[in-house]
């Protein structure tokens, strides 16, 4: 039920980080992929595909750009002939407190963290309803249900993209095409660096996670594969919050 094999899965900024995790991650389940990447080296990706056995396609394109995401699903197509999975993993975030935001910061936001999400979903989606089948897996953030401190752009995009999530399984779901969310809790990544470079933030994260431990990429992956997989043919429209117990406390 977890198997990918034979499976396609695009995976938005799987250079490294999350993306890279669940790039390998979904490869190991049987899936070729293809990630797409800025400016970061891809080359461990690949080889960690590829050792598995795995095609990899990489991508290097700015997805801010409006024609980005129909370019990416272009190549994708014309190199695999379909996609199966859609990861929409790319992401910023600008710190600045809500009065001191500048317009360029909350617009390069929006452009990457919504609105290239909504035209890959799109187009991706196009292709799935043809086939009649397909996954979509949007990262959102516990911000999607938080407003958080200092970040009102990235909070505005997070809970947008859930809203999506859910806007397009209520029209997708009787169709084949599965649409879901991931909420990853505190991961240790680029974008919270400046977190645990603070003492009394990280310190203040910590007490909160039952866990014991800031999240790691690799925590995400049962999750992708679970919502790529058969195994979740009749989950729609959902929020899977992977926060080591953050949201229960």
């Amino acid at each position: 039920m977890f198997s990918l094999q034979g499976r396609v899965a695009l995976v938005t900024a799987g250079a490294s980080g999350i993306g890279q995790a669940l790039a390998i991650g979904l490869a190991q389940a049987g899936a070729d992929v293809a990630i797409t990447r800025h400016s970061q080296s891809s080359e461990d990706t690949e080889a960690a595909v590829r050792a598995l056995g795995r095609q990899c396609l990489v991508i290097a394109t700015d997805l801010a750009r409006p024609e980005a995401p129909a370019e990416v699903l272009a190549q994708t197509l014309k190199h695999y002939g379909r996609i199966d999975v859609l990861v929409n993993n790319a992401g910023i975030i600008r710190r600045a407190p809500a009065a001191e935001v500048r317009d360029e910061d909350w617009d390069a936001v929006l452009d990457l963290n919504l609105d290239a999400a909504w035209r890959l979903c799109q187009g991706a989606g196009r292709q799935m309803l043809e086939q009649g089948s397909g996954r979509i897996i949007n990262i959102a953030s516990l911000l999607s249900l938080q407003g958080g401190i200092r970040v009102p752009a990235y909070a505005a995009a997070k809970h947008a993209l859930l809203g999506l999530t859910r806007a397009l399984a209520n029209e997708w779901a009787g169709q084949g095409v599965g649409v879901n969310a991931i909420a990853p809790g505190y991961i240790e990544t680029a974008n919270t660096a400046p977190l645990r470079a603070d003492p009394e933030r990280s310190r203040q994260v910590m007490e909160r996670i039952p866990a014991g431990r800031w999240g790691q990429a690799q925590d995400l992956v049962g999750a992708a594969v679970f919502l790529a997989s058969p195994a979740s043919a009749y989950v729609h429209g959902q929020l899977l919050v992977v926060d080591g117990g953050w949201m229960a406390r």
